[in-house]
C-alpha cells in the first residue's frame, strides 16, 4: 500500500511524498455483476511460416520471432506463482484418445519429455486443479470461432483481446502504472477503459458473462508481462465495483453460461463460404496444394489399416510401430497444413514427416502380414503405385518364381474390387487364394503414363527407374472383412495368358460414338471430341444424357487487400476458359497451369460434369464430416441473412470432402472425390470441382509467399502434376445416398496391397481354359496362409457400420470405434 504525506512550503505550494510498498493484488472472483472472464491463451500454430520444430525452439526468427518453448516455460512458472491464475493451451494439432501422461500435443510433447519428474508432477497438479486447460480446435474452422462440445461463440475481435489490452513485451497497449513514485500514474484511466470495453461487448452478449480471449499467436513468451497486468486489472476493476473481472477458462465460462439458464438460438446451417471482405472469399484453400491433400488422405487410410494389423500381431516394445506416422498425420491436421496455406518449405517438412512415419509403419505392416500369413519372407509395398511404379510387381517371373499379392481389407464388410498393378510381361495369369485361375486383363500403359512415371520416379528417388512396365494387370479381388486374401501372379505360355485390351483410336473410324463397358454400365463418348455423351445403367434402369468438360479460371491479379487477388486462401476468379479434351476420356494427369508471355495468372483447373436436364434452382451439396453429416447448400443464399454476393463464383464454393450431388424430380447425379477439393453447382444440372491451383500473387493473408508448386529433377523444374480420381454415378431419385455412404467409406479405406516373390515346389493339375479343353500346366504351390479374417466367416458388419479405429492401448486394453454411416 502507499503512505501519502502532504508538506506545505512558505510559498503556499505543496508537494506529495509517497512511499511505494508491495501490493497484494486480489484476483479472486466477485459474483452478481457483469463478469469479464479473462481467458489467457497462446495460439501456437504447428507450422505455418516456419516449421513445427523452428517454432518450438525459436529458430529462423528472420521470418518470425516465435519460440513456443519459451511460452511453456514462462506460463508454467507464472501459474505456479499464483493459484488464481489460469491458462488454456491452444495448440493447433490434435492427438486423440491419449491422456495427460502421454505426449499428446506436438509442442507440449517436445517440452514434456525434457522436464524433470518434479516439474511434471507440478504440471499435473495444475491440470487437475483447473489452472491449466488443454484446448484443441476443429481443422479448417474459421479462426474467430471457438467450439466447446456444441456451445459456440463468435468474438468481436478474432481470438485477440479488445484493442488496448495486449501485453507482450513489444505490444503498445498502455500498462496499468500504479506506482505513485513514477510518472504517468493511470489506474483510474485504465479501469475506465476496461469497463467501457466490457460494457460494449456485454451489450451484444447474452447473460452477464462475457469472455476476453487474452492472447493471440505465439504470445506469452514472457508470460509475467501478461499476468502482471491481468493481476492489476482484476484487482482494480473489482475494487472499482462497476463490473467483475476474473481469471477463467473455456470450461468455467461455458459452465457459467449454462447455469444462467438462458435460451440459445440454434444454428443448423453452415459457416462456409467465409469472406473477410466483399471480394475476398476464403474458398481457394479448399483445393490449395491438392497433392498434399491427397497424400494426407492416402496416408491416413494406410495408418488406419496399419494400426489394425499392429493390433492383430500385438505391439512390440522395441520393434517398428505406427507412432511416428500417427504423430505426423496429427500435425498435418493443423489448419495451416492440410489446408495448403503454409509456406513451401513448411509443406515439404510436413510431407517429410509423413514419409518417415510411413517408412516406420511399413516395416510393422510387413512384419504383421508375415506373421498372419505364416510366411518366411516379408511383404513389400509400393508407395509410388499412383505413378505406375512398383518394382515387386514389375519383376520378371521365371525359374519357378511367382508374385504373391496380399490384399488387405480394413473395413468390416466383404469387398469385391478391381486391383491394378503394373507388370512387364503379358504371358501371365492370376490365381485366387484357392489356386483357381480368375479372369484378368492387361491394359497397355500409355506413353503419357510412362513419361510421367519416369520423371517423377527420378524426382522422388534421385535416379531413373531401371526398367519400364508395359501393362496394367487388372483382376477382381474378393476380400473378407478385416482380413486379407492372397492372389498369385504366375508366368504361363503366351496362348494361355490374361486377356489383352486394345487401345481405341478414332482415326479412320466411321463410327462417331465410342461405347465403353460390356456389363450393366455403359458410357458413350463422342469420337470427335472424346467427351462423355450418355450414361446407361441397365441394372438401375437409368439412361441419361451427360457431359464432362475441363476449364480453368484466370486469377484476379491484385496485390493487396484493397485490390484483392487470388492466393493460397482467397479465390477470386477473373474469367473462365475451356480446355480441349479431344481424346481425353478420364482425368489421368492434371498438369499445373503455366504462365504465358504477359504473366497472366492462371488459377485453378476445374472439372465439370453435367446431367442434361432441367434441374432445380439449387444445388444440394453433401460433404462428409466425422459423423457423415449432409448439409443442403442453396446457390446465392444464406440461411441467416440476406446475402449479396460480389463474387458469385467464389461465394458459392464449398469444401467437398466426400462428394457432391444434385437431384431433380427423377434422378440424382453424384460425384465422389479422393481428397478434399472445392466445388459447387453454379449452373442448374452441373457439378463443378476445382482440381488444382497455381498462382503468381500472394493474397495478403499472412503467408507472404506465392502458391507456385513445382517438381524439380536436377536443375529442371516443372509445374506440379497431380493425379486423382473422381467417381461419377447417376441413380434414380432417393437411391444414391446408400452408394455415397458405403462406397465413400471404401474410398476413405482402400484395399492395402503388399507384394512378395516366392519360389515354389511344382505340382500339376487340370485347368479348364476358355476352349473348355483339359490342359495340364505347372502350378506353383506356396507355404503361406492364403486368407484371413478377424471376423467369423458367417458374419460381417452391416454396410452402414464402418470401423473407424481398432487399436491396441496400454495395459492390454483395446479401442474399437464404429460409425453409423446412415445416421
Amino acid at each position: 500500500m502507499e503512505v501519502v504525506k502532504l508538506f506545505f512550503t512558505l510559498t503556499g505550494l505543496f508537494f506529495i511524498l509517497v512511499e511505494s510498498k508491495y501490493i497484494a493484488y486480489n484476483t479472486s472472483q466477485v459474483p452478481d455483476k457483469i463478469n469479464v472472464h479473462l481467458v489467457p491463451h497462446s495460439h501456437d500454430d504447428v507450422g505455418w511460416l516456419k516449421t513445427v520444430d523452428q517454432y518450438y525452439v525459436g529458430a529462423n526468427n528472420s521470418i518470425r520471432g516465435a519460440c513456443v518453448q519459451n511460452v511453456l516455460d514462462s506460463v508454467i512458472s507464472a501459474l505456479l506463482d499464483d493459484k488464481n491464475r489460469k491458462f488454456i493451451y491452444v495448440e493447433m494439432a490434435r492427438f486423440p484418445f491419449l491422456h495427460i501422461t502421454d505426449a499428446f500435443y506436438a509442442f507440449f510433447q517436445r517440452w514434456w519429455r525434457q522436464q524433470s519428474e518434479v516439474l511434471r508432477a507440478k504440471v499435473k497438479d495444475l491440470v487437475n486443479s483447473g489452472q491449466l486447460e488443454f484446448i484443441s480446435r476443429n481443422d479448417l474452422l474459421v479462426l474467430s470461432i471457438i467450439i466447446l462440445q456444441i456451445f459456440t461463440g463468435i468474438f468481436p475481435r478474432h481470438y485477440d483481446p479488445p484493442d488496448g489490452f495486449t501485453f507482450e513485451i513489444n505490444d503498445e497497449s498502455p500498462p496499468i502504472q500504479d506506482d505513485a513514485l513514477l510518472f504517468d500514474y493511470n489506474v483510474q484511466e485504465r479501469v475506465n477503459d476496461f469497463v467501457a470495453a466490457a460494457i460494449v461487448q456485454a451489450n451484444i452478449t447474452r447473460t452477464s458473462h462475457i469472455m476476453w480471449t487474452m492472447g493471440t499467436d505465439f504470445r506469452y513468451q514472457y508470460a509475467v508481462s501478461w499476468f502482471r497486468q491481468m493481476d492489476k486489472f482484476i484487482h482494480y476493476v473489482n475494487k472499482d465495483g462497476r463490473i467483475n473481472a476474473l481469471y477463467s477458462t473455456l470450461s468455467i465460462y461455458t459452465d457459467a453460461k449454462y447455469a444462467a439458464n438462458e435460451y440459445w438460438p440454434l444454428k443448423a446451417g453452415d459457416f462456409f463460404p467465409y469472406a473477410d471482405r466483399e471480394n475476398a472469399y476464403w474458398t481457394g484453400y479448399f483445393t490449395s496444394r491438392p497433392a498434399f491433400k491427397g497424400y494426407v488422405r492416402t496416408m491416413s487410410a494406410y495408418y488406419l489399416a496399419a494400426r489394425q494389423l499392429e493390433f492383430f500381431k500385438g505391439r512390440s516394445s522395441s520393434g517398428p510401430n505406427t507412432d511416428a506416422l500417427a504423430d505426423a498425420l496429427a500435425i498435418a491436421q493443423h489448419h495451416d497444413a492440410v489446408s495448403g496455406t503454409q509456406r513451401q518449405h513448411v509443406a515439404a517438412d510436413y510431407a517429410m514427416r509423413i514419409s518417415m512415419g510411413y517408412t516406420e509403419a511399413e516395416k510393422m505392416v510387413a512384419s504383421s502380414l508375415a506373421f498372419l500369413t505364416e510366411s518366411r519372407s516379408s511383404a513389400g509395398h509400393c508407395p509410388l503405385l499412383n505413378i505406375s511404379y512398383c518394382p515387386p510387381s514389375e519383376a520378371a517371373l521365371s525359374n519357378g518364381k511367382s508374385l504373391v499379392v496380399v490384399v488387405y481389407n480394413p473395413l468390416g464388410w466383404k469387398r469385391e474390387e478391381v486391383v491394378r498393378i503394373p507388370v512387364s510381361s503379358h504371358a501371365i495369369i492370376v490365381l485366387d487364394s484357392g489356386g483357381r485361375e480368375i479372369e484378368s486383363q492387361l491394359l497397355p500403359l500409355s506413353n503419357a503414363s510412362l513419361s510421367t512415371r519416369s520423371y517423377h520416379v527420378k524426382a522422388y528417388l534421385g535416379r531413373s527407374p531401371s526398367g519400364s512396365p508395359n501393362y496394367w494387370l487388372a483382376f477382381s479381388a474378393s476380400v473378407p472383412p478385416l482380413g486379407f486374401s492372397t492372389y498369385t501372379v504366375s508366368s504361363v505360355k503366351p496362348t494361355n495368358s490374361s486377356t489383352m485390351s486394345r487401345v481405341y483410336t478414332s482415326e479412320g473410324s466411321i463410327d462417331r460414338t465410342v461405347e465403353v463397358g460390356q456389363g450393366n454400365l455403359k458410357l458413350l463418348y463422342s469420337a470427335d471430341e472424346g467427351k462423355l455423351t450418355h450414361y446407361v445403367n441397365s441394372r438401375s434402369l437409368v439412361t441419361a444424357s451427360a457431359e464432362q468438360s475441363y476449364s480453368y479460371y484466370s486469377g484476379y491479379n491484385g496485390t493487396d487487400r484493397e485490390n484483392q487477388g487470388s492466393g493460397a486462401y482467397v479465390f477470386r476468379p477473373n474469367g473462365t476458359y475451356p480446355i480441349g479434351s479431344k481424346g481425353q476420356v478420364a482425368v489421368t494427369v492434371l498438369r499445373g497451369p503455366v504462365v504465358d508471355e504477359v504473366h497472366k495468372q492462371l488459377n485453378p483447373w476445374i472439372f465439370q460434369v453435367t446431367r442434361v436436364y432441367k434441374g432445380k434452382e439449387h444445388a444440394e451439396i453433401e460433404f462428409n464430416t466425422d459423423k457423415g453429416n449432409a448439409i443442403l447448400q442453396v446457390r446465392d443464399y444464406r440461411a441467416d441473412w440476406d446475402v449479396q454476393l460480389h463474387q458469385p463464383i467464389a461465394g458459392n464454393y464449398y469444401p467437398i470432402n466426400l462428394g457432391i450431388y444434385l437431384e431433380d424430380e427423377t434422378m440424382e447425379l453424384s460425384v465422389l472425390v479422393d481428397r478434399a477439393v472445392g466445388g459447387s453447382s453454379l449452373v442448374d444440372g452441373q457439378i463443378e470441382l476445382m482440381l488444382h491451383r497455381r498462382l503468381l500473387r500472394d493474397d495478403s493473408r499472412g503467408v507472404g509467399e506465392v502458391l507456385n508448386e513445382e517438381v524439380c529433377v536436377l536443375d529442371e523444374c516443372k509445374g506440379l502434376m497431380v493425379q486423382g480420381k473422381f467417381y461419377v454415378r447417376i441413380d434414380p431419385l432417393g437411391e444414391g445416398s446408400k452408394w455415397r455412404r458405403t462406397f465413400g467409406q471404401e474410398i476413405y479405406s482402400p484395399l492395402l496391397l503388399a507384394f512378395t516373390e516366392q519360389v515354389h515346389k511344382i505340382c500339376t493339375y487340370k485347368l479348364l481354359i476358355a476352349d473348355e479343353a483339359a490342359r495340364r500346366w505347372e502350378h506353383m504351390t506356396s507355404s503361406h496362409v492364403p486368407t484371413f479374417s478377424a471376423i467369423e466367416p458367417s458374419y460381417s458388419l452391416p454396410s452402414n457400420i464402418a470401423v473407424l479405429t481398432l487399436q491396441e492401448l496400454k495395459g492390454g486394453k483395446a479401442l474399437l470405434r464404429l460409425a453409423h454411416l446412415y445416421e
